[in-house]
């Protein structure tokens, strides 16, 4: 053992170098956020509680029922059903959910989407069984109006005008027939 090291051992020098950590952080700011009365900025694109989106003109969901985002979602907590050419049943176990956004990746019609509340906890598991009617008005609470088009637009792509032909693209004519 050397001397360096019989100094550390009898003079405690690791708790003294922690003790003076503490006292220099003890009259610093707290860090800590009151959360009911303070909140941290939300990030842009967060992926939280799940709403059904709707036609702006006819408040009408654009779910059509075809079953893309039950299909890909990987841990199958979305459930449909349809009659008749209307969607009958659209729910989504928020237990199961792991947000990894591919319901709204999927859906052709933009009709799925993420809100940016976080604050769904609840004492029971029905409260956090999403029906058809909960989506809607989570839309309505969180999505209406501009926010709900420009989420789309900022967040998730490809949209139907990224399709288009680019300039300078040979394009086959269409061939006439003679008659």
């Amino acid at each position: 053992m050397t001397v360096k090291e019989l100094v550390r051992k009898i003079f405690f020098v690791e708790i003294i170098k922690g003790l003076a950590l503490t006292l220099s952080r003890l009259f610093t700011h707290a860090v800590t956020i009151q959360y009911p009365k303070e909140r941290r900025p939300i990030a842009p694109g967060f992926r939280g509680l799940h709403a059904l989106a709707k036609h702006p003109q006819t408040d009408k969901a654009k779910c059509v029922g075809c079953g893309l985002c039950a299909t890909i979602c990987p841990s199958q907590c979305i459930h449909i059903s349809r009659a008749k050419g209307t969607v009958e049943k659209y729910e989504i176990e928020v237990l199961r959910c792991i947000y990894c956004g591919f319901c709204v990746e999927a859906c052709p019609y933009s009709a799925v989407a993420l809100t940016e509340n976080y604050e769904y906890s609840d004492y029971s598991r029905d409260a956090l069984y999403m029906t058809t009617e909960k989506l809607l008005s989570n839309w309505d609470k969180y999505m209406a109006g501009k926010k709900g088009e420009e989420y789309f637009k900022k967040f998730w792509r490809p949209l139907s005008e990224d399709f288009g032909t680019p300039a300078g693209q040979a394009v086959f004519r269409k061939i006439q027939n003679a008659k």
